[in-house]
């Protein structure tokens, strides 16, 4: 007999639709570091969990999560529309709010830069590659799209 615990972990390694979404946000995050060692002839770490970039790792992982919904579940379903809507909201935070913070932060590491070549002032440089472009988002979301309709069948 297998028990509770056994079962949890055969059905979660069962969710395509969760391998799916999870598969695609790494996709997309491989593509980053290629797209990196291309551009700078050199590999970094940080480029594995870094946010921002081309393509968006989010926008892959939530369009992923909605059409592997609308695929196992069907579009009338209240999974699907709560997807949609999470989906909706991730992209937009991530080409708007997050985006703005890293211009933010830009502005700042110019201050900053300004104010040690005249005091020698020791800060540490705020991240500036926080959010994503329109395009970097739309990439992110081909991807959600391709990889399910592949792969779930």
């Amino acid at each position: 007999m297998v028990s509770n615990m056994e079962g949890f972990w055969i059905e979660l390694l069962k969710n395509k639709v969760l391998w799916t979404a999870i598969f695609c946000a790494v996709l997309a995050q491989g593509i980053k570091v290629i797209l990196g060692l291309i551009k700078r002839q050199k590999f970094s770490f940080y480029w594995l969990l870094s946010t921002g970039g081309m393509p968006s790792a989010h926008s892959a992982a939530v369009v992923s999560l909605v059409v592997s919904v609308a695929k196992e579940l069907g579009v009338a379903s209240a999974s699907f529309a709560f997807s949609v809507v999470f989906a909706f909201i991730t992209m937009f935070d991530a080409q708007t709010w997050r985006r703005s913070i890293g211009v933010q932060a830009r502005i700042l590491n110019n201050m900053m830069e300004d104010l040690q070549e005249k005091k020698k002032i020791e800060e540490y440089r705020l991240k500036e590659l926080v959010g994503h472009t329109p395009v970097e988002v739309f990439v992110g979301g081909l991807i959600g799209i391709i990889v399910p309709l592949i792969f779930l069948r």
